[in-house]
């Protein structure tokens, strides 16, 4: 949209691996503020590391990402991550704390709030999430739904204005797919969901871009991405059998 800073732009982005494997051969995206964007395509797309590229735990070879104008460069990396809150595939990666209070509390202490603002702030993260009543509880016990949620906590307590997430589906039970759904439905934040799971795309984000070989091939509303059944054979993607687009 012209004259509204985007909330996210990437142009050009390239990035190859150590070993010389080019994951990104020019990814170009913009994402407006509010938007809700799925990242579709098959394993060793390049979906993951375009999403490691958005607050800079990975640099490209060339291009550039911005997120709400400001460059993903070193000078500007803590401001980077107060603002691109990035939730992992496997919530054990984030969750390390003996308690999930602690685990939600750790970030908004990492960035020197005041005690009570990290408590307000924790609080208000797990009534988002539904789990307030685990706050005393180890994350070893809970299962992997409750996991996830609480992963979530821990970004959402950081207060970003753009969530992005990675395979938030994958390993769920559908009543924990359902719950997770209805969190993420109901906050008013920019996101953007890195996932394998079309359905999930469709109830989750009304965009979609296809990646794949390290590229952008398609851009739109998700419901026509995937009623093009010879697009998604072409980038080795199908819908669960017997799901219908209705």
């Amino acid at each position: 949209m012209d004259g509204v800073t985007p909330a996210l732009l990437v142009k050009d982005l390239e990035y190859s691996y150590p070993d010389g494997h080019r994951a990104l051969a020019g990814v170009n995206l913009r994402v407006e503020p509010g938007e809700r964007v799925a990242v579709l395509g098959p394993n060793g797309a390049g979906k993951t590391t375009l999403m490691l590229h958005l607050n800079g735990v990975l640099t490209g070879s060339r291009g550039e990402v911005e997120v709400g104008g400001v460059p993903v460069r070193k000078p500007n990396l803590a401001g980077i991550r107060r603002r691109v809150g990035v939730v992992f595939q496997d919530p054990d990666d984030q969750l390390f704390m003996p308690t999930v209070a602690e685990d939600v509390a750790f970030g908004p202490r990492n960035f020197g709030l005041p005690e009570d603002q990290v408590s307000r702030r924790v609080r208000e993260a797990l009534e988002t999430v539904g789990m307030a009543g685990h706050a005393d509880r180890s994350p070893m016990h809970l299962s992997m739904g409750q996991r996830r949620r609480v992963a979530l906590a821990t970004v959402l307590a950081c207060d970003p204005e753009i969530l992005v997430l990675d395979e938030p589906s994958s390993n769920l039970e559908p009543v924990a797919r359902r719950e997770l759904a209805e969190v993420l439905l109901s906050l008013d934040r920019t996101m953007l969901m890195v996932s394998h799971d079309l359905p999930y795309a469709l109830q989750l984000c009304p965009r979609s871009v296809l990646v794949d070989d390290g590229v952008v091939v398609a851009d739109g509303p998700t419901r026509d991405l995937l009623a093009d059944v010879e697009l998604l054979a072409a980038h080795r993607l199908e819908l669960p059998w017997g799901f219908r687009l209705d």
